[in-house]
C-alpha cells in the first residue's frame, strides 16, 4: 500500500483520502427527455454499485461535517458514505434508518440542502448525497433488510394522527415503535397526502409509498381513509376515544391570485391539476366536464418553484403545444452572490428535469389580469415586466414597466405556494390557537389544547418533505415524553418555569 492508503487504514479516516481529487461528481443518469416524456414512470436508470462506492469516496474527512447541520434530519452522512465505500451496505442502511424514516422519499424528491452544506462544495461540486441515500434504501429493500418496526410491548396509550403526509407518517412510525396504538386519519381515498396527490409519478412512484405503508400496517399502524376529521367525525369523538391527537394536516390552503379574470375557465390552482392527473395515472376515472385537458394548448405556469416545475413535466407528457413559466422575482445568478455565502442555501439558477424537457422561462414578470375573447374561456395573460430595486434598509421595491404584453394561453396554473392549514372543521372545532400566519401555534409541538399536538406544514408553514419528516419525528418524541410525565409533574414544571 502507498503512504496515503496506509494512513487511511491506520487512522480510519473517511473513505478514500484522495477520493475528492480522483473522482468527479456523477449523478445517476436518466432516460433522455424524448424518451421519458412518453409516460409517467420514474426515469432514473439503474447503475452498478461501483458507481456509488466511487461517489461515496468523494466524501472528505472534513473534521466538521456541515452536511449534518444542512440536513433537517441530522442524517449521519459521512458515516453512511464511509460504509458504502467499504461496501458494507447493511451498516450504511442501519445508519441511514437511525435518523430517517423514509429515505426512499427524500432520496427522490428532496432538494438536498445537505449537498449545499457539503464542505467540498466551497470550491468544487458536492458529494452526490441524495443519490447515495436512494441507493442505500433500495439496496436494503432488495436484500430484505427493511422490516416492520414491531414493538415488543404496549403502553396502552391510543393516539390519533390527522393527516397521512410525510409528517403524519413519520410521527406514526415513531410512536408505533414506542409501543403506542396509532391510528392515522386521511380525508382522501389513499394514504400519502401531497406525496400521493401533489407529486407526479415520474418523480415519486406511488408504489414506493404503498411499499412503506404496507410495512407500517404490518407493525400495527391503522389507517382510516375517506374520513375528514371535523366533518365525517368530530374532534370531540376523537378526544373521547384517544389519549392524544396529533395534527399533521399540512398547509393545504393554496395562495391564490385575486385579479381580473380569475373566474375564467382554464385558470386553475396547480394542485387541482396535479391531483387530477395523479388520479388518472392511478387508474381513476375523471369526468369529462371537470377534466383539465392541455393537449395542443398553450400553457402558462405562474410560479417558479417545484410545484410549477411539476406542472411543466405533467403538461409536456400530456401533449401541450407550448409551455411558458413566469416568475415574479428576477433571474437568479449562476453562482453564489457575495451576500449568499456557503454553507447557506445557494440562491442560484437551477434547471429541473421538467424544465429541461421543454418550456420557456421568463423572470421579473407581473401578471395583471387574465384575458378572454368570449368572456368565458381563458385566452391569454396580460403581463408587465418589472424591475427590482433595493432600499438602504435592504427592502426590495418592485417597479412596473409601462409596456403591456399579452401572453396567449388556454390554460394557466397558479403555483405560487401555500398559506396555512384549513381552519374550517378540524381546527375550529378543536379551538387551537393560531399564530400570525394562520398556522397552529405550539410550544414544543404542544398546542394550546391539552393532549393535542401539531407537526409539519400545519405547524411551521409550507416547507420541504425532509422538514416534515423531521417534525414528525420530533413531535413523536414530545408525545412520548408527555405520556411519561404525569399531569402533576407537568403542572409543577410549568410553575417552576413561570417563577423563573
Amino acid at each position: 500500500m502507498g503512504f496515503w492508503e496506509i494512513l487511511n487504514e491506520k487512522y480510519k479516516v473517511m473513505g478514500d483520502i484522495n477520493g475528492f481529487k480522483k473522482y468527479e461528481r456523477r449523478t445517476i443518469p436518466s432516460l433522455p427527455a424524448e424518451e421519458r416524456i412518453k409516460g409517467f414512470e420514474e426515469f432514473q436508470l439503474d447503475v452498478e454499485e461501483s458507481h456509488f462506492t466511487e461517489q461515496s469516496a468523494r466524501c472528505m474527512d472534513c473534521g466538521i461535517p456541515f452536511c449534518h447541520s444542512g440536513c433537517p434530519l441530522g442524517n449521519l452522512i459521512p458515516d453512511f458514505n464511509h460504509a458504502v465505500y467499504k461496501e458494507d451496505w447493511k451498516k450504511a442502511y442501519e445508519l441511514l434508518a437511525s435518523t430517517n424514516n423514509f429515505p426512499e422519499f427524500t432520496g427522490r424528491i428532496c432538494p438536498a440542502p445537505c449537498e449545499s452544506s457539503c464542505v467540498l462544495s466551497i470550491n468544487n461540486e458536492a458529494v452526490a448525497i441524495e443519490n447515495i441515500e436512494k441507493s442505500i434504501i433500495e439496496k436494503a429493500y432488495n436484500e430484505g433488510w427493511v422490516k416492520p418496526k414491531n414493538s415488543q410491548w404496549s403502553t396502552g396509550k391510543k393516539i390519533a394522527i390527522i393527516g397521512s403526509g410525510p409528517a403524519g407518517l413519520a410521527c406514526a412510525d415513531q410512536l408505533s415503535e414506542k409501543g403506542h396504538s396509532v391510528t392515522v386519519y386521511e380525508k382522501d381515498d389513499r394514504v400519502g397526502g401531497l406525496l400521493r396527490y401533489g407529486i407526479p409519478d415520474f418523480k415519486l412512484s406511488k408504489t414506493t409509498i404503498d411499499r412503506r405503508v404496507t410495512l407500517m400496517e404490518s407493525a400495527g399502524v391503522q389507517f382510516v381513509t375517506h374520513t375528514e376529521v371535523g366533518v365525517d367525525v368530530t374532534t370531540e369523538e376523537l378526544k373521547n376515544e384517544y389519549d392524544a391527537i396529533v395534527l399533521c394536516g399540512g398547509a393545504t390552503v393554496a395562495r391564490d391570485l385575486s385579479i381580473q379574470g380569475r373566474h375564467l375557465k382554464g385558470v386553475h390552482l396547480a394542485m387541482e391539476y396535479l391531483e387530477q392527473n395523479n388520479r388518472k395515472v392511478a387508474g381513476d376515472l375523471i369526468e369529462n366536464e371537470i377534466l383539465i385537458d392541455v393537449k395542443d394548448q398553450n400553457v402558462v405556469v405562474i410560479g417558479g418553484g417545484d410545484t410549477g416545475s411539476d406542472c411543466i413535466g405533467t403538461s409536456v407528457r400530456l401533449g401541450a403545444q407550448s409551455i411558458t413559466q413566469i416568475e415574479l422575482m428576477g433571474k437568479p445568478p449562476v453562482k453564489r452572490a457575495e451576500d449568499n455565502p456557503w454553507p447557506n442555501w445557494p440562491q442560484v439558477l437551477r434547471t429541473s428535469s421538467s424544465q429541461e424537457e421543454g418550456c420557456q422561462r421568463e423572470w421579473s414578470i407581473f401578471t395583471k389580469r387574465f384575458v378572454s375573447e368570449d368572456g368565458i374561456h381563458l385566452s391569454g395573460l396580460e403581463t408587465r415586466k418589472v424591475a427590482w430595486s433595493r432600499d438602504k434598509d435592504g427592502t426590495y421595491q418592485m417597479i412596473e414597466d409601462a409596456e403591456v404584453h399579452i401572453v396567449p394561453c388556454e390554460k394557466a396554473f397558479l403555483a405560487i405556494g401555500f398559506l396555512h392549514g384549513k381552519k374550517e372543521g378540524l381546527l375550529t372545532q378543536l379551538g387551537v390557537e393560531l399564530d400570525e400566519n394562520g398556522n397552529v401555534k405550539t410550544d414544543h409541538y404542544s398546542t394550546s389544547v391539552e393532549n393535542v399536538f401539531a407537526a409539519g406544514d400545519m405547524r411551521r408553514g409550507q416547507s420541504l418533505v425532509v422538514w416534515a419528516i423531521a417534525e414528525g419525528r420530533e413531535c413523536a418524541a414530545a408525545v412520548d415524553q408527555f405520556f411519561k410525565t404525569g399531569k402533576e409533574d407537568r403542572e409543577f414544571e410549568n410553575e417552576c418555569a413561570y417563577s423563573l
